[in-house]
Parts: structure tokens; C-alpha cells; sequence
């Protein structure tokens, strides 16, 4: 049975929507307040608080409240568990792919030996 990590989930879950991947694309030019991450959206202030607290839910982001400020942030280590997952994917799939050109090599030799 497959192990779930459901912290990967969250991530993945975090990053299926449109809206939050373009947050995450403008935090990654830097810190902004609620309003500033609010501006390039057509959506109700309640929506974006949505869509913030499940990044932050994530760990892809991290705030902090400033009187009545809220500035947001990319959280430094936040992809450390995705590249992770991505990583040992492409290690299965480029073994798995190996083992299928030894495989088809291994036949064409077979079938020009006349075996």
C-alpha cells in the first residue's frame, strides 16, 4: 500500500488554483500587504482571505500582522516537500525508461541474431 503524506497534499491542493499561483508568482518578488496582493484580482476581500489562508494553511506562505497591516510571504523551505516528491519521480520514471530501452535493445539484437 502507498504511503500518503498528506502535508503534499495540502501543497498540491494549495497550488491547483489559479488565483493562489499568481499570489505565490508575486510573493516570490517579495513581501505584500492583504491589499496589494488583492489588487490584480476581481474578487470579494473575503475570497482572497480564502485563498490566502489555504497557502498559509500549506506552509507556502507565512504572514505577519503589523497594527492592521497583514503582510504576506513566500516561506522559505515551502517547496523543500515537492521538489522532494518530484525528484524521486523522476528517478522511477528514468529507471523505469532505461529498463524499457535495455529491454527493447536486448529484443532488437534477438531478432536480427534470427533468436
Amino acid at each position: 500500500m502507498a504511503k500518503y503524506d498528506s502535508h503534499l497534499d495540502q501543497i498540491f491542493a494549495a497550488l491547483a488554483d489559479p488565483t493562489r499561483r499568481a499570489i505565490l508568482d508575486r510573493l516570490s518578488r517579495g513581501p505584500a500587504t492583504t491589499s496589494e496582493l488583492a489588487a490584480p484580482h476581481d474578487m470579494a476581500m473575503p475570497s482572497l482571505l480564502g485563498h490566502l489562508a489555504k497557502l498559509e494553511g500549506a506552509g507556502l506562505i507565512t504572514s505577519t500582522k503589523s497594527g492592521r497591516i497583514r503582510t504576506y510571504a513566500r516561506a522559505n523551505t515551502a517547496f523543500v516537500p515537492v521538489q522532494n516528491w518530484l525528484g524521486r519521480q523522476s528517478d522511477l520514471w528514468t529507471r523505469r525508461l532505461d529498463e524499457l530501452d535495455s529491454y527493447a535493445t536486448q529484443l532488437a539484437k534477438d531478432r536480427n541474431n534470427g533468436t
